[in-house]
């Protein structure tokens, strides 16, 4: 799979604050009037991953006039190389909101599995203009009305090995979708994973206050079993949010695989009812 950003004109890129954040940053095709009466959509990728994860996305929304904040959090990517060992899930909160304040106003926040718990716990307190998450890390709430059935061993040492792609291992991707990521993926810090993956362990997790939201939301899910839908359908009615749950699709699949049309059609009919 190739990177699709790459076919696109020139784009801004910035490097932000002590950790020099990566950002990509793709201005809509529409007249300026017309795209400015739309807020900036910010991307924030999922955990072992960067904004190169949204390379297939983001020339069908600069297409509809919006403008796109790619970001990347601390460590990953091209943001600068440093240790994860003792970055926490608290880190990465810190990270966005540097990234939020270079938007040139409240964009609505479009987060990946870890980006969408960390997406959910910035709208708690941060003024966004919508909340879209993707098959996200679940909160405590939602693990509390539908828990695992099952738990993996709980991982040990310092960081979380990135995932093996095994060939022919996916419904959704194509060997070419699963070398581009084998051609990206890397490490992630266990100790922001302890906070929030439940099929880990995780103890406590995040708590998502949804009584602070003010902003529309949107949960997309991931379905191959009926568990996963109630937990997709929890999530919803926890953030007060539409649903759309995908069957026989997999979770990187929903960003990178043969389907992942379904999922940005989704956003856009959802966006279009805000603005159009």
């Amino acid at each position: 799979m190739k990177d699709y950003t790459k076919d696109l004109p020139d784009h801004r890129v910035k490097y932000i604050g002590e950790n020099d954040l990566f950002i990509e940053i793709f201005e809509g095709e529409e007249l300026p009037k017309e795209a400015s009466q739309k807020p900036p959509l910010l991307f924030v990728h999922g955990a072992y991953t960067g904004s190169w994860m949204w390379s297939k996305y983001i020339p069908h929304f600069i297409n509809k006039g919006w403008n796109c904040y790619v970001m990347n959090l601390r460590g990953h990517y091209k943001s600068r190389v440093l240790d994860l060992t003792n970055v926490t899930f608290e880190d990465y909160l810190e990270d966005m909101k540097e990234v939020l304040a270079e938007c040139e106003a409240p964009p609505i926040l479009i987060g990946f599995s870890m980006g969408g718990i960390l997406s959910q716990k910035l709208a708690e307190t941060n003024e966004l203009a919508g909340l879209v998450v993707i098959d996200t890390s679940i909160s405590k709430e939602v693990y509390e009305a539908v828990p695992y059935k099952e738990i993996a061993r709980r991982t040990t040492g310092v960081l979380m090995p990135a995932p093996s792609r095994e060939e022919n291992s996916s419904i959704d991707e194509s060997m070419d979708d699963i070398n581009f990521q084998r051609k990206y993926i890397t490490v992630e810090s266990l100790k922001a994973f302890n906070d929030f993956y439940f099929s880990l362990g995780a103890s406590g997790g995040i708590s998502i206050d949804s009584s602070l939201m003010v902003n529309p939301a949107l949960v997309i899910k991931a379905i191959n079993r009926e568990e996963d839908d109630r937990r997709g359908k929890a999530t919803a009615e926890h953030l007060h949010a539409e649903y759309t749950g995908l069957w026989d699709t997999t979770h990187t699949g929903l960003l990178v695989g043969q389907r992942y049309m379904e999922v940005v059609d989704r956003i856009m009919l959802w966006l279009q009812g805000m603005y159009d």
